[in-house]
C-alpha cells in the first residue's frame, strides 16, 4: 500500500469533509507524493528527527515525513482537518510516532515533545510571523525546511544590498544561515496558486548570537531601519534613538556610516548598533552596559 496522499486522495478527502480550501488560512494542499518527497529530501534532516509541522492540512507532508522514519508534531488551527489528520496517519502508517496540537501555531508556546526540527508547508498568509514565532520559542529547533510563496521565500534568503532584502532577512539571519533551496511549481498544489512557491532552509546557530535582551532590542532597530527604507540611518533611527542627534552618536559609535540606509547592513551591523545604543545609554546614566 503507498504510504502517500495521491491527488486522488487528497480530493475523496476533502469531499468527505466538505471541505473548501480558504485564503483566509492559506490552504493550499500539496497532491503530487513526487514533490512531498523532494521537500522531505531537501529538508537533509538527520534520521528520525523529532520534526514540528505547522499547517498539515489533509496530511499529505506529514505522511512523507512519517515514511522516512521521523516523529512528527503537527499544529493545525482547522478543527474539521485537525480531527481528520490522525486517522488518515493511522490508515496510512498504523501506529507511526505522530502528536497533534489542534491551535493557533502563532500562540503555541508548548509541545508534547521537543521538536528538533521545523518542516512545513507554511499557510502563505501568516508565514513569516508563524516561522519567527517557532525559532523564537523552540530553540531546541536546529534545522528548518519550510515551503512558502516565492517571493516571501527570496525575501527570507536576501542579502544586504538587494532590494528585496529587509525586516524578515535581518530576522531569519539571527537565528542562523539562510538559504533558498529550490522553486516549486504552482500546478502541485490544489487548488493552484497564483504564483510558484519556494523552499528556504534555515540552519540554527550553534552559539545564539546574544541574549534575548538583545534580540528584542535589534529587532526594535531593524523594524525601525526599515520603516522609511529609502531614508538614511540617521533619519530613520531619529525616533528609536531619540532624536537626530542621538542616532547619528550611536552610530558613529558603532562605526556604521550614519549616511548608510538599513538594506546595506547585515545583522552583525544592526547588533553593534544596538550594542552601541546599550553602552550611550550605560554612559549616560552612570552604570555598566
Amino acid at each position: 500500500m503507498t504510504t502517500l496522499l495521491s491527488a486522488r486522495d487528497v480530493r475523496a478527502l476533502a469531499e468527505e469533509l466538505d471541505l473548501r480550501p480558504t485564503k483566509q488560512r492559506g490552504q493550499n494542499f500539496v497532491i503530487d507524493p513526487n514533490t512531498v518527497r523532494m521537500i522531505v529530501q531537501a529538508a537533509e534532516l538527520e534520521p528520525a528527527r523529532v520534526v514540528a509541522e505547522i499547517g498539515p492540512g489533509l496530511g499529505s507532508l506529514t505522511l512523507g515525513l512519517l515514511e522516512a522514519g521521523h516523529r512528527v508534531v503537527a499544529v493545525e488551527i482547522d478543527p474539521v482537518l485537525a480531527s481528520r489528520l490522525p486517522r488518515t496517519v493511522a490508515e496510512f502508517h498504523g501506529d507511526a510516532e505522530f502528536d497533534l496540537v489542534n491551535e493557533d501555531a502563532l500562540r503555541v508556546t508548548d509541545l508534547p515533545v521537543t521538536p528538533n526540527a521545523l518542516v512545513a508547508n507554511l499557510p502563505y498568509n501568516v508565514a513569516v510571523p508563524v516561522l519567527l514565532h517557532f525559532l523564537h520559542t523552540f530553540g531546541s529547533i536546529e534545522q528548518v525546511l519550510v515551503m512558502v510563496q516565492a517571493e516571501v521565500a527570496d525575501r527570507l534568503s536576501a542579502a544586504p544590498d538587494s532590494r528585496i532584502y529587509g525586516v524578515p532577512s535581518v530576522k531569519a539571519q539571527w537565528y542562523g544561515q539562510v538559504s533558498r533551496a529550490a522553486t516549486i511549481g504552482k500546478n502541485v498544489f490544489w487548488p493552484a496558486p497564483n504564483i510558484d512557491s519556494g523552499l528556504v532552509r534555515i540552519v540554527r546557530r550553534e552559539t545564539p548570537l546574544g541574549s534575548e535582551e538583545l534580540r528584542a532590542q535589534v529587532f526594535a532597530l531593524v523594524d525601525a531601519a526599515f520603516a522609511q527604507r529609502r531614508k538614511m540611518l540617521r533619519s530613520a533611527l531619529k525616533d528609536w534613538a531619540g532624536g537626530a542627534a542621538a542616532a547619528e552618536e550611536i552610530l558613529v559609535r558603532a562605526d556604521v556610516d550614519p549616511q548608510a540606509r538599513g538594506e546595506t547592513l547585515d545583522v552583525f551591523d544592526f547588533m553593534r548598533i544596538a550594542q552601541a545604543a546599550r553602552d550611550r545609554a550605560a554612559a549616560e546614566n552612570g552604570g555598566p552596559a
